[in-house]
């Protein structure tokens, strides 16, 4: 279809004042000129299907390369500026080329090549900005969280309606977990501008009492890491105790204030490396930047901690065991919805665990395993009448395996479901002396609960009001296996964040047990994150 432009549209279109077409064959020129324009806005967009179907309704009119678009393009140049400030790799939107390109735009065709680059940097950097630079799903194994990208056409017409520095600004997530973690990088960039840490100390392990060159190391690189006031004492003293207990607690260590070989690792750490978490904790950041929901549950797995959070107040908090580092027993990092729980639960051995470990020993001693019944079909069958070394292997067993409820169920008194492929949900546990330990990845991938009953109280508080306890200690009371739904259910993220800062401004760094944190970071390297430190 043929399109008719009007010369006040034309002049318009390229920046230029009515009276630049007021000479003859003015008209004409313009409209090739717009042509040229048009033509390079077309062939640019072409490559993506949602800047195609812009420019095509705005029948490719610019949005950057025109002089009253000075506040988009400074809007969008500001923020390219800070790309770095975010964590995201500054090469791939580099301001100066776009600059370059609007001040080399010598002609119609390269006005329009300029616009589409512009274009081009902006879809980029709010895509990153706003929910990662990679896919969690593609760059590591075990993360099976769908990020909600968002629709390019919308966010381009959202641009052009309202204010382009407020959109900008509004793109990176606002949660204060990302805030906090975007203010702890810059200052360890600064920190590593002005040398680091100093030298690591040379030890095994170091005690109250003690001293020596080590001693002093350790005392210099707490006060430079901000954990001790400036001293010159060189013994290990009340106040050095103080500073190491405060330091093991930030890094999920037993608190004991002897700085042990663990505790030695994580002292000498350098800043670059607590620069990559920062950074992968940003990532992960912006993968949940949506609405986690007004109450939700937490589950950080290198943290072994869970938490009931409501209005970003943290309500409920319990430690938990976790799956083990073998790659089958890992828990998975996703989000679902909690709908009910079951109370005086029966355990439905997973078939991978009846296949490796139950049925094998079943099959040497009819005997084994005696706490467990034979199901077919959710019937169950008599084991004395069965000969299970019939069937020659494991994975040949035609029947599954339950354990009723009872004081010794896998499961404990109750478990918290919130059903997904993976089969993972969170429950009690009659294993209680794991939860003492420091690193608590023991189970095959569900999340076991060390205040079981107390979650089950605080969650059931807003139903149930002040009988919440009753009612849930009447139904245990009974050992009858019940369901009990939620009347709201609850949005659960199971995350692995290695890096957090805290409300009160301490930053925490766990243990990347299941190597997933290097996994990601080499995902972000490879799209350009850099390291950078900053001189102050």
């Amino acid at each position: 279809m043929t399109r008719h432009f009007s010369t006040a549209f034309m002049a318009a279109a390229f920046g230029l004042g009515l009276g630049a077409l007021a000479m003859d064959g003015a008209p004409a020129r313009a409209e090739a000129q717009f042509s040229a324009m048009n033509q390079a806005i077309a062939e640019g967009a072409a490559e993506n299907e949602a800047m195609a179907a812009f420019y095509r309704d705005r029948d490719f009119a610019p949005i950057w390369t025109v002089s009253e678009a000075a506040d988009r393009r400074n809007a969008l140049l500001a923020a390219l500026e800070r790309a770095g400030d975010h964590g995201l790799p500054t090469s791939r939107y580099d301001p100066a080329v776009l600059r370059a390109a609007f001040a080399n735009a010598d002609s119609p065709y390269e006005r329009g090549q300029a616009e589409v680059l512009a274009t081009q940097m902006f879809l980029s950097y709010a895509r990153d900005v706003q929910t990662g630079l990679t896919d969690p799903e593609q760059s590591v194994p075990g993360v099976v969280l769908p990020v909600e990208r968002r629709d390019q056409l919308a966010q381009l017409q959202d641009f052009v309606d309202g204010d382009p520095h407020a959109f900008i600004r509004a793109l990176a997530p606002r949660h204060p977990e990302y805030l906090r973690l975007m203010r702890e990088k810059l200052r360890l960039e600064r920190v590593l501008g002005e040398g680091g840490w100093g030298p690591t100390v040379q030890a095994n392990r170091l005690e109250p009492g003690q001293g020596g060159a080590a001693v002093i190391a350790l005392r210099d690189r707490l006060v430079r890491m901000g954990y001790l006031d400036r001293s010159a004492s060189a013994t290990y003293d009340a106040s050095l105790t103080e500073a190491v207990m405060q330091f093991q607690a930030d890094h999920g260590l037993v608190a004991d204030g002897v700085a042990g070989n663990d505790t030695l690792v994580e002292i000498n750490t350098p800043v670059e490396d607590r620069l990559a978490q920062i950074l992968t904790g940003m990532e992960r950041q912006r993968w949940l930047n949506r609405d986690r929901g007004e109450r939700h549950i937490l589950v950080n797995i290198p943290q072994f901690e869970a938490y009931v959070i409501d209005n970003n107040q943290v309500t409920f908090e319990t430690r938990v065991v976790v799956g083990s580092t073998p790659t089958d027993q890992r828990t998975p990092e996703f989000s679902d919805v909690m709908e009910h729980m079951v109370i005086n639960p029966s355990w439905y051995v997973p078939r991978s665990i009846a296949v490796n470990e139950y049925f094998p020993a079943m099959m040497a001693n009819p005997n084994a395993a005696g706490h467990l019944l034979l199901t077919r079909g959710g019937q169950t069958v008599s084991r004395a009448a069965v000969d299970l070394s019939q069937y020659g292997s494991p994975s040949a067993v035609p029947f599954d395996l339950r354990q009723p409820p009872g004081p010794g169920n896998a499961l404990g008194r109750v478990k918290f479901m919130f059903p997904n492929r993976w089969n993972i949900y969170l429950h009690d546990t009659p294993s209680r002396s794991l939860f003492d330990r420091e690193v608590r990845a023991f189970s095959h991938g569900c999340v076991r609960v060390h205040r079981p009953l107390e979650l089950a109280y605080h969650l059931l508080e807003r139903q149930d009001g002040a009988n919440a306890q009753s009612h849930f200690d009447s139904v245990l009371a009974s050992g009858q296996e019940t369901q009990v739904d939620l009347a709201q259910p609850i949005p659960v993220h199971i995350v692995y964040w290695t890096a957090w800062v805290s409300p009160d401004g301490r930053a925490n760094y766990r243990r990347d047990i299941y190597g997933r944190n290097a996994q990601l970071w080499d995902a972000m390297e490879a799209a350009g994150v850099e390291i950078r430190a900053v001189n102050s």
